[in-house]
């Protein structure tokens, strides 16, 4: 009968745990400022699109061009982009690293170090490159998939982020809400 109190005790205090995280308790590196960024003072305006993505990603590299393009597109529309890196440590190289991509990739975002993965395990993120857009108010409107073609671009035949922004500005809930994605397998550490 211990065994089974102590293993209840152990599930109850993981989950409460799991429940008592929240976005404004997390807080992350900016690997281009190095300062300390909060998640959810950064949900403003129409909304916060956060990308995981990672530089050892095959296709993260794929999407850099199309996420240059839906920056350009929806930040002066309101929304704010940030990419998170839930497979690197805060140490300087990587910080580095990160910052040398954003300044050639013409992407312009906060690069966050999501060193703990609490950012990637909250949302349960699985896949990079993966998007979370998030309402004012810190809600999912959509996740996943940027598109159905990391491949090739020019064969896109479903703009899934572009699609559920453009909702999102006409004040309506993004048709789907979710799409899956497809890439590399996040690394859990």
């Amino acid at each position: 009968m211990k065994k089974y109190s102590l293993v209840f005790l152990l599930l109850f205090t993981a989950s409460h745990t799991l429940w008592a995280q929240s976005l404004e308790t997390i807080n992350l590196t900016d690997a281009v400022t190095g300062k300390t960024i909060n998640i959810q003072s950064e949900v403003k305006g129409k909304g916060l699109i956060l990308v995981f993505h990672s530089l050892a990603c095959p296709f993260a590299k794929m999407y850099e061009f199309r996420l240059v393009a839906l920056r350009s597109k929806y930040q002066g529309q309101g929304f704010n982009f940030i990419l998170v890196n839930p497979e690197v440590s805060a140490d300087e190289e990587n910080k580095k690293t990160l910052r040398s991509y954003i300044d050639n990739s013409n992407i312009n975002t906060p690069y966050l170090i999501d060193e703990n993965q609490t950012l990637a395990k909250f949302y349960k993120i699985t896949k990079i490159p993966e998007v979370i857009v998030l309402s004012p108010a810190g809600t999912v409107l959509y996740r996943g998939a940027i598109d159905n073609n990391p491949q090739a671009e020019s064969v896109v035949s479903s703009h899934y982020l572009d699609k559920a922004l453009d909702s999102i500005l006409k004040g309506e809930d993004p048709s789907p809400g979710q799409a899956r994605a497809v890439g590399c397998n996040v690394r859990t550490y």
